[in-house]
């Protein structure tokens, strides 16, 4: 008994002095830890200051039974269970029943309040014994932040997100995503909790031992009124022609600034939600809206020019076998290339570059790459593909022998819809291709961190010359060529509709990729657009100017509506001698006649009234127009409240 008394001792001994510290260590972590506390995330705001995302802090109340003395328990459980009861509409009856149950069972964290807000937080925390806070009264308080749109599904996926999955890994997604972890984020907090049993974890203090730092806020280029038009628009659309998914974006074109995205996706169930964001990272052949491309290389290696005429062969031209053939039976003849424009002839495109750039059509290419059409637009937001142009000098089985022609009418290529619309944009804008933005600038509470200022990506893509030629092929389009069906008399329009096959290797799956890109107004261009739509039902329609034109049509007619192009008006320097002969004759008697009746025959009724008022006198009227005759003479001297007559 000795020896295993010494045995005793000597191994409580080396517990406690040998390996002491190691063992209080792994005590200590097991049974307190230094939990984070995520920081409030900032908050994303369109232009005009309208709310599109916020982290709305979420808080559950817990009460630690055991923590509050007898006395103190018994003396305050019937009013704690009485405010209880206000809260929520259950009996305080019930209450004081749970909490006393809680209390013999030793419960540490009897949950009170789940996921409630700020309001409600501070009203429980000041009921009757929680009010003692959590070393006296209980309280245990655990805060969570819920990611909120207050505009609902509208550009939900372009606003995006930053999650933390499982293994600590970020997912992000739009503009939340991107700009999360350099402004929006914050930095987390800490707060040390106690393990009470069953896995559950309580705080050991009512406050942070560090508090949380709130992420920036970020101000995008979005117009909710804008994004709003656009929304509905293309939701519409896409639910008349039953199709796949579809995006439209509209672009200030002078600084590049993104004023609406909406990206549209049909579910099992056939609704339609901000799936993906398509405008974005989504590439595809574009179809028609490539031949401006094609041709604005053309004009500016000047090889062809607006004016030559092609023949189209009657509708169809053959190449190593392949075969380019025009909607319409039989072709147009010989056309004008910007007849072929208008009609949107592919024959005669795929001609004109052919002959102008057969042999040599690095040349070609070379020209598509001086206009940046190579380049990813190295947007903040993921996801961005790079643009796929076939070149003869890259060995990447692209290139083959129809690899030119099919390049003149859109296929073979691939840009994503915003590619599209920044080379169309800097049509608009003369030649200066700008980056689109979609920030503004950061802000903390009214200060400005860091403002975004317009980027361009080539201050002059090609000639005013081209531009110019362009531009008005553009506006022909709308006039009188593809795009007729969306002129309207009251606002002018430019742009180029696109009808591009999809999945055309396999007939059974065949479908279209209907497009429409341009800008408005016309002549003086402030927004350029673009709007894409795939896989509308064939048996509805499928052109480009059938399927996205009219969304095209229907925000550029809005926002002439609703957002004036126009801010403001010149003053009028318009001159009316009658008037200002009036008021001349009415102030120089004014000025002259204070106690002494004036003539006041000829002069305008309102001028009278106002000018014998402001003597004091009491004037009664008949008639309407000029005054012709006065009660009272001309120079005779007048007292106030004394009445007079003017007929009129």
């Amino acid at each position: 008994m000795f020896v295993f008394a010494l045995a005793v001792v000597f191994k409580l001994f080396t517990i406690q002095m040998v390996h002491g510290d190691k063992y209080r260590d792994l005590a200590e972590k097991r049974t307190v830890k230094n939990d984070t506390i995520p920081a409030n995330r900032g908050n994303v705001y369109a232009s005009d200051g309208s709310l599109l995302a916020t982290s709305i802090p979420k808080y559950d109340i817990r009460f630690d039974a055991l923590t509050p003395t007898s006395k103190t328990f018994e003396s305050l459980i019937k009013p704690l269970s009485d405010s209880l009861s206000k809260y929520s509409g259950k009996s305080s009856g019930y209450y004081e029943k749970e909490l006393r149950k809680a209390r013999a069972n030793r419960n540490r964290y009897f949950i009170l309040a789940r996921n409630i807000n700020y309001t409600d937080y501070a009203r429980i925390r000041n009921f009757p014994l929680l009010n003692l806070g959590a070393i006296r009264g209980g309280l245990i308080v655990e805060q969570t932040t819920k990611r909120e749109h207050p505009m609902g599904g509208i550009a939900q996926r372009s606003i995006g997100y930053e999650r933390k999955d499982k293994d600590g890994h970020y997912v992000r997604a739009g503009i939340d995503g991107a700009f999360g972890e350099m402004y929006l984020r914050g930095t987390d907090g800490h707060r040390m909790k106690q393990k009470i049993g069953k896995g559950q974890w309580k705080p050991i203090t009512d406050y942070n031992e560090i508090e949380p730092r709130d992420g920036y806020d970020v101000y995008t280029t979005i117009d909710v009124n804008i994004q709003d038009i656009a929304h509905h628009a293309l939701l519409e659309q896409l639910e008349k022609y039953k199709a796949d998914h579809g995006s439209v974006i509209v672009m200030e074109t002078k600084t590049g600034e993104i004023k609406a995205i909406s990206n549209l996706g049909r579910n099992s169930d056939g609704h339609y939600y901000e799936r993906l964001n398509y405008a974005v990272g989504e590439s595809s052949e574009p179809g028609s809206t490539f031949k401006i491309m094609a041709i604005t290389a053309a004009l500016e290696d000047k090889v062809i020019d607006t004016s030559d005429v092609v023949d189209t062969q009657k509708g169809v031209l053959s190449y190593y076998g392949k075969k380019v053939r025009d909607s319409k039976h039989g072709g147009y003849g010989k056309i004008t290339i910007a007849k072929a424009i208008e009609v949107s002839s592919n024959t005669a495109i795929v001609a004109a570059i052919d002959k102008a750039y057969k042999d040599q059509p690095s040349k070609f290419i070379d020209r598509l790459y001086a206009m940046n059409l190579n380049t990813r637009l190295d947007l903040p937001i993921v996801g961005e593909p790079e643009p796929i142009i076939p070149d003869p000098r890259i060995k990447n089985g692209r290139w083959s022998g129809i690899a030119l022609q099919w390049m003149a009418y859109g296929y073979g290529v691939s840009f994503t819809p915003l590619q599209t619309l920044t080379f169309y944009n800097a049509i608009a804008n003369n030649g200066e291709m700008v980056k689109p933005q979609f920030l503004r600038e950061v802000r903390e509470f009214d200060k400005t961190i860091v403002p975004f200022k317009k980027e361009v990506i080539n201050p002059r893509i090609c000639s005013q010359e081209t531009v110019d030629k362009v531009k008005k092929l553009l506006e022909n389009v709308v006039e009188r060529g593809t795009g007729s069906k969306l002129y309207s008399p009251n606002f002018s329009m430019a742009g180029k509709t696109g009808t591009c096959q999809k999945d055309y290797a396999n007939k059974d799956k065949l479908s279209y990729i209907s497009s429409f890109a341009g800008f408005f107004p016309a002549d003086n261009p402030k927004y350029s657009c673009i709007v894409v739509i795939h896989e509308p039902d064939k048996s509805v329609g499928y052109y480009g100017a059938d399927v996205s034109g009219p969304v095209f049509k229907k925000i550029a007619q809005k926002i002439f509506t609703d957002t004036p192009i126009t801010d403001e008006v010149e003053t009028l320097n318009f001159q009316n001698t009658v008037v200002n002969k009036d008021f001349e004759n009415y102030y120089n008697v004014a000025q002259t006649h204070k106690t002494i009746m004036p003539d006041v025959r000829g002069m305008p009724t309102m001028d009278a009234l106002a000018l014998l008022e402001n003597m004091g006198l009491k004037v009664k009227i008949q008639g309407v127009g000029v005054v012709k005759k006065q009660s009272i003479e001309q120079g005779v001297k007048i007292t106030r409240d004394q009445e007079v007559y003017l007929n009129i």
